[in-house]
């Protein structure tokens, strides 16, 4: 079995990510105990599927992935985020989310580690991840999950902090 764990954003803000890989399914962690989400995707050929969180407050994730190109949907039709990105061995560049309202997706992987950026200077989350045997494509999106994951519990806090 094979594994990824690191973190996505910093030490006082970022969730940490914790998966197992069996060769068909990534399946683990995001965040705490407490504040986190589990993590489940599937890769069968150049599908991939699945599920981060539950039924409420969780998201779907759908799409393509080859060893060129990752496409994924994560969330709804109707609100939720695209994943694009363009793979070689050892890199990935692409865009999370709308071309105005989204952000860039620049990750480098150096030996078995796994990092970069998510979003610009001032909104963006760094991304430190071990990948140890994990598909290059599927350890970039579980770290976009992650992204998201942890994007959407700060925007409930904004949203609790103003009394919504």
């Amino acid at each position: 079995m094979s594994d990824l764990d690191g973190r996505i954003g910093g030490i006082r803000v970022g969730y940490d990510l914790n998966a197992d890989w069996n060769g068909t399914q990534l399946s683990g962690r995001i965040g705490g105990h407490l504040e986190g989400k589990d993590i489940r995707l599937s890769l069968n050929g150049d599908r991939v599927d699945g599920r981060v969180g539950g039924l409420i407050g969780g998201f779907d994730a759908d799409g393509k992935l080859s060893a060129t190109e990752l496409k994924v949907r994560l969330g709804g039709m109707v609100e939720g985020d695209d994943v694009r990105a363009t793979l070689t061995e050892t890199s990935a560049e692409g865009r999370f989310s709308g071309r105005i309202d989204g952000k860039d997706l620049r990750l480098e992987l150096e030996g078995n580690r796994l990092h970069g950026r998510i979003g610009g200077v001032l909104n963006g989350k760094d991304v430190n991840v071990r990948v140890d045997g994990v598909p290059l494509g599927l350890a970039v999106l579980a770290a976009v999950c992650a992204y998201k994951a942890l994007e959407d519990h700060e925007a409930g806090e904004q949203r609790e902090d103003r009394g919504e």
